[in-house]
C-alpha cells in the first residue's frame, strides 16, 4: 500500500508537468497558475527528475 506521503509526492508531480505543458514549459508562467515561485517549479522539477522530450512525431512530453 502507498503511504500518503508517496501519493501527495505523486500529485504534485503530475500537477506541475501538467502546469509546464500548459505553459508551453515557461516556467514563470507555470510558477504563477500553480501560486508558486519560479525558483519552486525549478526546485520542483529537479526534485522529481522531469525531463521535457519530444517524441517521433515532434510533440513534447515529459518522463521521469
Amino acid at each position: 500500500m502507498e503511504s500518503l506521503t508517496e501519493k501527495v509526492k505523486e500529485m504534485e508531480k503530475e500537477e506541475i508537468i501538467h502546469a509546464l505543458k500548459e505553459c508551453n514549459w515557461v516556467m514563470s508562467r507555470a510558477a504563477r497558475k500553480l501560486g508558486i515561485t519560479e525558483r519552486m517549479v525549478g526546485y520542483k522539477i529537479k526534485k522529481y527528475q522531469i525531463k521535457r522530450e519530444v517524441n517521433i512525431e515532434g510533440e513534447l512530453r515529459s518522463s521521469q
